[in-house]
């Protein structure tokens, strides 16, 4: 009966609800408006078959799979690769990271949507990256026999509660996976409740993630703009409810940084960029742009890192890092990828979508967790000052991230395993 109702939902009311989501959300992004006919199930022009395909929702997700693609290749090499999302920005990065790669995106969960998609594309297998539940798209892939995964899997308590509410909707799709890798001993736990069978533990293919090569020469070309200076950035800083970290950092910034000292802002989505902009400027702070593409001036106190897939060359440039979306209730950005370039690191109290990896880094001494922007600046000025404060935390931090290395290959054997299994048994059968 749920999954009835769920249907008809889809199929009667949900369709202009979401074009007027996605208009609304081009008021701030017009990317949003582009490419439509992909998102309701319209036939897509040359798709590519066999492929492995990765759903990852945005941004992050999309670099996520990173390190298990760069695994699966070494079991499929010859398997062209598949990537979609759900928004303009992971899209952007997915063809930024595969450029030999398909990217566009997942039609949204339609019946006759993701079936058209499904049959369209017959991937080789697919991989959902964190916890997507399309009960209809998983559906779809047993019905025409695509292995699909649930890959770097976790649930909250909040998540868990909302699922169960629904359980009769979501458990006879989740059992139907080929497969669900959790990222802790918790996450599986809460999936197994909402129908998962038998989850496998292999932790975060975000510890897996390194800088590129490509990334620590942007770095140096950043250090030779910026010069001989103390660096703090204020990474993925996020608004909510009218509330904009960035706006608070720079706040703390101009009672308590020195003149020669230097905040970076990166928003954490580029209709913040000019905001973040404006707040530095109306405070009477000196400011440029990184797409001014200029020597950062001596007496610059605040530089807007406006730009999209560069955060690693920013985490290489600074000397001390906050990561944001943990000062508002927005749950914490990637705390993982400052660490893994061994730089210090401060978060907030809103840590709920990095909770394990906050928590463990804290026990670790590979990060420090604070109440407000204030307490974010002065702690990040006194090591800027005094280095030798910060330095353990530091290594702890290299050591930290060292210790969880491996998921992606772990969750790359795995598929592996299934896949060969299931060719096995179509031979016999």
């Amino acid at each position: 009966m749920l999954h009835k109702i769920y249907n008809a939902l889809f199929c009667s009311i949900l369709k202009p609800l979401i074009q007027h989501y996605l208009r609304k959300r081009a008021q701030k992004n017009p990317d949003y408006l582009q490419d439509w006919a992909e998102r309701f199930g319209e036939p897509y022009p040359n798709p590519i078959q066999n492929a492995i395909w990765i759903h990852a929702v945005s941004v992050g997700e999309t670099r996520a799979a990173q390190p298990l693609i760069i695994e699966l290749k070494k079991y499929f090499p010859d398997s062209p690769l598949l990537i979609t999302q759900m928004t303009p920005t992971g899209r952007a990065t997915a063809q930024q990271l595969y450029p030999h790669a398909q990217c566009r995106y997942l039609p949204y969960d339609n019946p006759k949507w993701v079936q058209q998609f499904i049959r369209e594309h017959r991937p080789k297998l697919g991989i959902l990256m964190e916890t997507e539940i399309w009960v209809n798209l998983i559906h779809a892939c047993a019905a025409e026999n695509v292995p699909l995964f649930l890959a770097n899997a976790r649930l909250s308590e909040k998540s868990e509660r909302g699922y169960w509410k629904i359980r009769g909707l979501v458990a006879p799709a989740l059992a139907k996976l080929s497969g669900c890798y959790a990222q802790t001993i918790e996450d599986a736990e809460r999936l197994e409740k909402i129908g998962v069978k038998n989850p496998l533990i292999c932790g975060n293919t975000k510890f897996d993630i390194t800088p590129s090569a490509e990334s620590t020469k942007l770095a140096n070309e950043f250090r030779a703009r910026i010069g001989d200076r103390r660096v703090f950035l204020a990474a993925s800083t996020r608004e909510k409810d009218g509330v904009d970290e960035a706006q608070w950092i720079v706040q703390a910034w101009k009672k308590i940084a020195q003149s020669n000292d230097l905040l970076i802002i990166v928003p954490r989505h580029l209709e913040r960029f000019q905001a973040a902009f404006d707040f530095a400027t109306q405070a009477g702070l000196p400011t440029q742009k990184r797409s001014d593409n200029q020597i950062v001036q001596p007496k610059t106190q605040v530089w807007i890192g406006d730009s999209m897939g560069e955060m690693f060359a920013y985490y290489q440039a600074a000397d001390v890092v906050f990561v944001g979306g943990s000062l508002v209730e927005t749950g914490c950005q990637n705390v993982i990828e400052p660490m893994s370039c061994g730089k210090p690191v401060l978060f907030g109290l809103s840590t709920f979508n990095f909770q394990a990896a906050c928590d463990w880094a804290l026990m670790a001494g590979a990060a420090k967790q604070l109440n407000t922007a204030e307490e974010v600046v002065q702690t990040a000025c006194d090591w800027l000052h005094h280095p030798h404060l910060s330095a353990p935390i530091a290594q702890s931090a290299r050591d930290f991230v060292a210790q969880h290395h491996g998921a992606s290959a772990k969750m790359a054997h795995e598929i592996h395993q299934i896949i060969t299994k299931i060719a096995k048994d179509q031979e016999t059968s």
